[in-house]
């Protein structure tokens, strides 16, 4: 069980930050069959990406929304996760073409949508929580001193920017 860190914590990150969020809508949750492939693609896709350091995969958080699963990854630049998505000898363009054709057999079963986002500034604060989100994927710091508040955190600029002097 992964321990919960006293204090109010935050992240910290320089350079290009990519979040992306990306999911499903099950529409007939009695159709597994159409699905359940779409469902089983994403772990063996966060697993590969995962295991590549190159990859450009900071890290990903699983969650569940109204409509279904969903993930929110962070990437370390826009290139690399569209690399990703394109290439055809790793695991998401097989599994997207088989979406296709699975969804042309059974329009409106099951639902996929994505949103991109490049960040050009972010501010975080986790108070006696467990590590997850973007301090896990990039580094987790205290709150320095003069960013106790979220719009000192954020004014001071690039992502982490606020929190170089808390290290």
């Amino acid at each position: 069980m992964t321990k919960v860190i006293p204090g109010r914590m935050t992240h910290r990150h320089d350079g290009e930050l990519v979040v992306f969020h990306i999911g499903m809508q099950i529409n007939r949750w009695w159709r597994p069959d159409l699905w359940g492939p779409a469902f089983f693609a994403m772990p063996g896709m966060l697993k590969e990406l995962s295991a590549d350091p190159d990859s450009g995969l900071l890290g990903f958080e699983l969650l569940f929304g109204a409509g279904g699963p969903y993930v929110v990854q962070y990437w370390s630049s826009i290139e690399k996760l569209y690399a990703y998505a394109s290439n055809p000898a790793q695991q998401h363009r097989p599994a997207w073409a088989a979406f296709n054709k699975a969804a042309r057999k059974a329009p409106g079963a099951v639902g996929v949508w994505h949103e991109t986002y490049l960040v050009e500034r972010a501010e975080s604060v986790f108070v006696s929580t467990k590590a997850m989100g973007l301090p896990k994927a990039t580094e987790l710091v205290p709150v320095g001193r003069n960013h106790d508040g979220a719009k000192a955190r954020f004014e001071d600029g690039r992502t982490g920017a606020a929190e170089r002097e808390a290290a």
